[in-house]
């Protein structure tokens, strides 16, 4: 069940954190005005919550785990959103980060 809600977690996380900056994005380089970097700004806020709630103690184990998420949600929202069209290098690269996610973050590890 931990599992289940972490990659929840993380899922949500990329969406706060992806959207916010590609609302800012939007605010300031395609010039859509201070609502939009604003509605970012409380969109990157939000994803803070989200890697707070990780089931996991270790912030930096988080943060480090959820940079493959990150970079693999970037390249989801940037076909979704924007039509980018990653090439197998692109996808190589997001898949290799999301097995280091795995590892990171569910790797059998001692109990403390």
């Amino acid at each position: 069940m931990d599992v289940l809600r972490s990659v929840a977690l993380f899922g949500g996380a990329a969406l706060f954190e992806i959207g916010g900056a590609w609302l800012i994005w939007q605010g300031v380089r395609e010039h859509r005005g201070w609502v939009w970097i604003g509605a970012g700004v409380v969109a990157l806020g939000i994803y803070g919550f989200f890697a707070a709630l990780q089931p996991d103690a270790n912030f930096g184990r988080i943060l480090a785990a959820y940079g493959g998420v990150f970079v693999a949600g970037s390249l989801v929202w940037g076909m979704v959103v924007d039509g980018f069209r990653p090439d197998r290098w692109d996808v190589t690269g997001a898949l290799l980060c999301l097995a280091g996610v795995a590892v990171i973050m569910y790797a059998p590890r001692p109990a403390a």
